[in-house]
């Protein structure tokens, strides 16, 4: 495993490389943040002053090898939007957006299971088409059109909820969590249900059902660890896409998160912040696929990484 663990991170690094230098050359094709920052009248030499302070009239060359060596001694850049290290800048947007996760996740996960695992229980009852239609209406709903109308009916007609911030309060909580949640539930729905309908029809479960074990441990013991495999992969995709920034929610809901922090950035010019944004989220994205490969190994003894 600690073999495995170094070749993946080793993997990881070598895409983490090519992304940041994809980040840093297509940020440049945006434009000189020159005139964002400075007004109208400024003197030409105020802006020259700007754009030397800023290495901005560097040939690009000169600028990549200067970020590449700052890089190396774990400096990321100042922000332009806000004066301050952008690694504090985004460090304090992505808790945000990982607060969101560490809700949509779970919920998503343990309740998709049990939703799944009910509706495999009995397929063709009830339960299972009630369960299955919400679940291809939830995966199949956009985000943008969920919390707009979101939004119409619960804050502009009923008047239950805000429009719109992040003040700590649960009630600025409900809709963007909802939202988050709607697809990722789905999705897992659906995968759970199927693999629990392949491991109820499976020779193991079969045996332990006619040795007169209960019910509840055939579900819980024998069938559902089974079955986890392919709902653990869905659910790290999931959780891997939350905190690429959830980015329309965000937006929408006006939540500072590291989504919209890098809409803003891209907008703003503001190079340092962007960079840095996509370094700490691919950074959190990878780290994820390496714990999903672990959770494999503990839930599937048949699986060794070598």
């Amino acid at each position: 495993m600690g073999t495995y663990l170094v070749r993946r991170a080793f993997h990881s690094f070598i895409s983490l490389a090519g992304l940041l230098v994809l980040v840093f050359f297509l940020a440049r094709l945006t434009g000189d943040p020159t005139n964002l920052y400075l007004p109208l009248d400024a003197t030409l030499e105020a802006r020259a002053e700007f754009t030397e302070k800023h290495g901005f009239n560097d040939p690009i060359y000169v600028q990549f090898g200067r970020y590449l060596v700052q890089l190396s001694q774990g400096d990321l850049g100042d922000s332009l939007m806000k004066a301050r290290p952008s690694i504090d800048v985004v460090l304090e947007a992505f808790w945000v957006t990982l607060s969101l996760a560490a809700v949509v996740v779970p919920i998503a996960l343990i309740g998709s299971v049990v939703v799944g695992a009910l509706a495999a229980y009995r397929p063709g009852g009830a339960f299972d088409r009630i369960g299955t239609i919400a679940a291809l209406l939830g995966a199949s709903a956009p985000d943008f059109w969920v919390a707009i109308t979101g939004i119409i009916l619960f804050s502009l007609t009923l008047g239950w909820l805000p429009t719109s911030g992040y003040e700590g309060n649960i009630v600025y909580w409900i809709m963007p969590v909802t939202v988050l949640l709607i697809r990722p539930f789905g999705l897992l729905v659906q995968v759970a249900r199927g693999s629990m309908l392949s491991v109820f029809s499976s020779a193991f479960v079969k045996t332990a059902r006619a040795k007169g074990v209960k019910e509840r441990s055939v579900i819980f013991v024998h069938a559902l660890r089974n079955a986890m495999l392919p709902v653990i992969t869905v659910a790290g995709d999931q959780a891997a896409g939350i905190l690429n920034g959830a980015v329309i929610v965000e937006t929408i809901f006006g939540w500072p998160g590291v989504g919209k922090l890098m809409i803003d950035s891209i907008f703003n010019r503001d190079f340092a912040v962007l960079q840095t944004s996509i370094l700490v989220t691919a950074i959190a994205i990878f780290t994820v696929n390496i714990a999903i490969d672990v959770a494999y190994a503990f839930l599937d003894p048949r699986i060794r990484h070598n």
